[in-house]
């Protein structure tokens, strides 16, 4: 049966009862789980990435950048919390949208925090057949990647409960690598406070705090957020943990918390040793930098950063996977793409949407081994620009849904309220507006609006009925009747 929204142009289908039964998510993740979910998919940005900001802006140019982006995602985190536990479904970001500005700018909000999981993941899996080829040098990188791929995604489809508990396990012992580097760092040493302000020389050297003044600041606001880049992919568990209210906001918050203390810790720590920021940020793998001044150059310290480095991406490539099932589960389960792709197995996990998200990824990949490195960094810089324009849409229907819908149960509420999202609104532009203004990123935009633009033609086109009984339509449909 069919039925036309009296405010809306969209069509509506009631389905049978068991269409919703052949698509459910297990319940059964706690606060700890929900920590390992959201430090997992982040922490491989403490390895590498962060450190191309020492290039544009210097140590204190790449610092400052680092305060605004952890001051940007503490809003966002607060905002996605109390929006979580009042539309605790599986769409995230693309439910919050949904509610707050109506179907279609809902679907595109999904169809961007897709794009960041899917090519972020496919990004990751080609990394990790690089670094381990100190390892494995006669086996061809195509046979890692693809391993790499088909281990995560069969985790993932053989439940919830393993992904998160392989996630959670993964992500102490990424920790713990980091942390040894840390001690060792400071014990043996090797981490010098002068080596701070070794910039390269095309910064110049004066002044001392910003070679290239607040320039440099905005230059290197695109590195900063590989610090915590991905930790909104809790939002997307939601469906599957229990008590929202409180596990969620806790969850979240001692995310953050955590994730804080190491991008401090690796900033200044792996900055101040080897050749010193200089020498770092022209670093591939900025860690091995500091592994080799601690076990000298050879095998040794070649081997261990191998190990390092897939532990940290693995971990993270995991927590993608999980992330881009979940997405594309609720888009199509609400009818926006394919019903067939939210179908879920006996375990209740979205097999088909993880296999789907898996095969595009693969794509990207062969693509990125065919191609060459800029390639693989237009992939990535796609992710963190879909990213950003779902940050932008999510803290503007934070805003709206506070005017438009006091009536929502908001059994967890934001301390930084409407303020903290105006500041998150800001800075998410700024960071944006600053990505868009690096020429490495100019392929990486129309990357983006490619992609967005066929989902804009499929959107109009596809004559998909959206389903009146999904979670995330019928608080919309609701709040609108």
């Amino acid at each position: 049966m069919s039925v036309k929204h009296h405010k809306s142009i969209f069509i509506y289908e009631v389905v049978p009862e068991n269409y919703l039964k052949r698509r459910q998510l297990k319940v059964g993740a706690g606060s700890l789980l929900l920590w390992g979910l959201g430090v997992g998919a982040v922490i491989s940005g403490d390895f590498f990435g962060w450190n191309y900001g020492l290039l544009v802006g210097g140590f204190w140019g790449l610092a400052i950048a680092t305060l605004l982006m952890a001051i940007m995602y503490i809003c966002i985190i607060y905002a996605v919390a109390e929006l979580s536990a009042a539309l605790p479904h599986a769409g995230g970001f693309y439910s919050f949208t949904r509610n707050a500005f109506g179907p279609f700018w809902g679907y595109i909000c999904g169809v961007a925090v897709a794009v960041e999981y899917v090519f972020a993941t496919a990004a990751i899996a080609s990394g990790m057949s690089n670094y381990l080829k100190p390892l494995i040098s006669p086996v061809p990188s195509s046979f890692v990647w693809l391993l790499v791929y088909v281990i995560g995604v069969a985790i993932c489809i053989h439940s919830m409960e393993l992904s998160l508990y392989v996630s959670f396990w993964l992500t102490l012992a990424a920790i713990m690598v980091l942390g040894i580097f840390y001690v060792s760092m400071l014990g043996a040493g090797v981490f010098k406070l002068e080596l701070l302000f070794n910039v390269p020389a095309d910064l110049g050297r004066s002044p001392m705090w910003l070679p290239k003044g607040w320039q440099g600041v905005f230059a290197a606001i695109p590195y900063a957020i590989w610090f915590y880049l991905g930790i909104e992919a809790l939002s997307l568990a939601s469906e599957e943990t229990d008590n929202v209210p409180k596990n969620m906001p806790r969850g979240l918050k001692s995310a953050m918390f955590t994730l804080i203390v190491l991008s401090v810790l690796t900033l200044v720590l792996n900055s101040g040793v080897g050749g010193g920021a200089a020498a770092i940020g022209q670093s591939n793998v900025p860690l091995s930098a500091g592994l080799e001044a601690y076990f000298g150059k050879g095998s040794t310290s070649n081997i261990i950063t191998a190990i390092a480095l897939s532990l940290g991406l693995g971990v993270s490539l995991l927590t993608l996977i999980y992330s881009y099932g979940r997405i594309l589960f609720a888009l199509s389960r609400a009818g926006y793409i394919p019903r067939w792709i939210s179908v879920t197995n006996k375990n209740q996990s979205p097999y088909r949407a993880l296999i789907l998200g898996t095969v595009v990824g693969l794509i990207c990949v062969m693509l990125v081994d065919l191609g060459s490195d800029a390639v693989d960094a237009v992939i990535l810089n796609m992710s963190v620009l879909a990213a950003l324009i779902s940050y932008v849409l999510v803290m503007l229907s934070y805003i709206k849904l506070k005017f438009s819908s006091p009536e929502l149960p908001r059994s967890y509420k934001s301390r930084l309220g409407r303020k903290g999202a105006a500041v998150g609104a800001i800075l998410t532009i700024f960071a944006l507006i600053a990505c868009l203004s690096v020429p490495t990123y100019q392929s990486a935009i129309l990357g983006v609006a490619v992609v967005m633009g066929l989902a804009v033609l499929y959107f109009f086109f596809s004559r998909n009925q959206l389903v009146a009984q999904a979670p995330e339509e019928i608080a919309a449909i609701k709040k609108t009747l």
